[in-house]
């Protein structure tokens, strides 16, 4: 074990075969490496208001311990690249020179040596679904309780708030398909969120395209809901292409199916934080 303040935990096992080697090629080919993470859970813990969502206080020094190390950390959200830069506090931080933020699943791009962001024309779907969507809940008797978070690129209803979250989420999905579906958008379920936004925009589109980009013979994910369940399927391809895995489960009673089909569950941001920092301090 290395020397790094930042950890002196031990790397925890991973419960799978696959999981073991790709936590062994990790530590072994770091700069063939990407370290993949979602934000909002993940990152970040689950807040009633997603605009007061912050990192964890640990995962700033966290990653910049380990981003020198490996060729990419790729924050992969669906929130615009710049509410999760702010929101992470990721700007202008010395040891972040190879973190990037895809945004909008990867429609859009920061990265931190230019600190500016990339992206291509908006879906116009999107701007159709933000004109009707309001009085769309309305008349389907579905605006108490729930309310509309504008992510740019797309919108998500959320049901957190409602008397009863669950049956709300339930009752809305049909009805939200086909207001998506009329404007060529798709509806992508979360942690009590329906989010409306153009097909093809994905956490998986975005991971694969990024692990290509650069070559990677390494990735480890980790992601926290329903909405990482491309990305985990992502890593199950590229592990058939020859690239080793890591599927991370940021623990979570509400995401039973995410935490089954990973190699390793830990306990929330906090636990994503120490697996971090434990795995800078191996590599120190």
């Amino acid at each position: 074990m290395g020397s790094h303040p930042e950890s002196k935990d031990p790397l925890p096992a991973p419960v799978t075969p696959a999981g073991r080697d790709g936590l062994e090629a990790i530590l072994s080919r770091p700069s063939r490496t990407v370290v993949a993470l979602d934000f909002d859970g993940t990152l970040a813990p689950i807040v009633p208001d997603p605009d007061q969502a912050r990192a964890h206080p640990g995962a700033v020094p966290a990653i910049a311990a380990l981003a020198p190390k490996v060729a990419s950390v790729a924050v992969i959200t669906g929130r615009p690249p710049g509410v999760a830069v702010r929101h992470g506090g990721f700007a202008g931080v010395p040891g972040l020179e190879h973190l990037v933020v895809l945004g909008h699943y990867g429609a859009e791009r920061w990265d931190a040596v230019s600190g500016e962001v990339t992206a291509p024309a908006p879906h116009p779907g999107v701007a159709a679904v933000r004109a009707e969507l309001p009085g769309f809940l309305d008349r389907i008797g579905a605006w108490h309780g729930t309310w509309i978070e504008e992510k740019g690129r797309a919108l998500a209803v959320h049901t957190r708030r409602a008397d009863h979250p669950q049956a709300a989420f339930e009752a809305l999905r049909e009805p939200l398909a086909d207001l998506a579906g009329r404007h060529g958008l798709i509806v992508e379920p979360g942690r009590m969120v329906l989010e409306l936004r153009p097909p093809g925009m994905d956490k998986g589109v975005a991971l694969l395209d990024h692990v290509r980009r650069t070559g990677a013979e390494a990735v480890l994910y980790a992601g926290d809901d329903l909405g990482d369940l491309p990305a985990f399927a992502a890593v199950d391809k590229l592990r058939s292409d020859g690239v080793a895995g890591l599927l991370v489960c940021s623990g979570t009673p509400e995401v039973g199916e995410l935490a089954e089909r990973a190699d390793l569950v830990v306990d929330g941001p906090a636990g994503v934080v120490d697996l971090l920092a434990a795995l800078a301090d191996r590599l120190a």
